[in-house]
């Protein structure tokens, strides 16, 4: 039997730390799109220009022998998840990045609650306290009564469901798909799901639009392989401490960049959504059953 790479801690949180950095590039080259094309068609550009980096995955897919079941599955993974994104990019466009950030936290307490209700996870009551803790932390960001709110934080509550939905189902296929057969299925699906919607709210993109939603494509990319790094480095509960830095580099980004206010709310409420969802995957990291929860950035687009 090979035994298993040493963990290399330092390593993981250095390559957790570069994950973090890519996913703040997502949100900055979007945000620097803003509203010059509707949502759906940012989103649906997002993923068509992307579709060149998942070549190299294509030989794996054409091996994969793909029943009509699956296809309903993938199918089904992929509206949720075209869904999630057009949320996430329409909320991008009316809300502070430190907001879209924190509130996308809420995505891996989602997968919790739909792997007891649809995987049967057992939710045992210190889960439940985390779930509650969680949301806790989104009424600190929300504020509801004390501010006025912004339709984007309505889509960011829709685009974490979207897109811990869609996780949820990537968790289902990983039992008879390997990685990359899934991520190529949804980057090649995604685009077709989110055409037709494009198609209706179509202007015609700038070339500075197609550069920045191409870096847009370029950071996540970058980003979710170096979160494979980061895993295969250390354990989830090592890395997981710097998700939450993440946050803080939207909150400079935004305030650079974006001229937007720094809200100590948001922090307060960002941190902890994340211990909640740090302390869910601390405890499933304890049983022998591979976790479902994921890492808050497993659940980026």
């Amino acid at each position: 039997m090979t035994p298993a790479p040493a963990a290399r801690p330092l390593v993981g949180l250095g390559w957790m730390v570069v994950t973090g950095l890519c996913f703040v590039g997502v949100q900055a080259t979007v945000k620097a799109v803003d509203d010059a094309v509707p949502a759906p068609e940012a989103a649906f550009l997002r993923f068509a220009l992307g579709i060149v980096f998942v070549l190299p995955a294509l030989g794996r897919l054409r091996a994969a022998r793909l029943s009509r079941g699956d296809w309903r599955d993938f199918t089904l993974r992929a509206a949720l998840h075209s869904a999630g994104v057009i949320l996430w990019f329409y909320a991008m466009t009316r809300i502070p990045l430190a907001e879209v950030t924190a509130m996308n936290y809420l995505a891996p307490v989602v997968v919790t609650l739909g792997a007891a209700l649809f995987l049967g996870e057992r939710l045992a009551a210190r889960r439940i306290g985390a779930v509650i803790v969680a949301f806790g932390g989104a009424l600190v960001i929300l504020r509801p009564g004390l501010r006025d709110l912004d339709p984007g934080h309505l889509a960011m509550l829709g685009a974490a469901l979207g897109l811990g939905s869609s996780y949820l189902m990537a968790k289902y296929l990983s039992g008879r798909f390997g990685a990359e057969v899934i991520v190529a299925m949804m980057s090649l699906m995604v685009p077709v799901a989110l055409l037709p919607v494009a198609a209706a709210v179509w202007v015609p993109p700038s070339l500075a639009v197609l550069a920045a939603l191409t870096l847009t494509a370029a950071f996540a990319t970058v980003g979710h392989y170096t979160m494979m790094l980061a895993f295969r480095a250390a354990p989830v509960s090592v890395t997981q401490p710097a998700v939450f830095l993440q946050l803080v580099w939207s909150v400079i980004v935004g305030l650079a960049l974006f001229g937007e206010p720094l809200d100590p709310f948001v922090i307060l409420g960002g941190g902890i959504i994340v211990a909640a969802v740090s302390f869910i995957a601390w405890r499933e990291a304890r049983r022998p059953r591979p976790p479902v929860t994921p890492n808050p950035l497993e659940t980026k687009h």
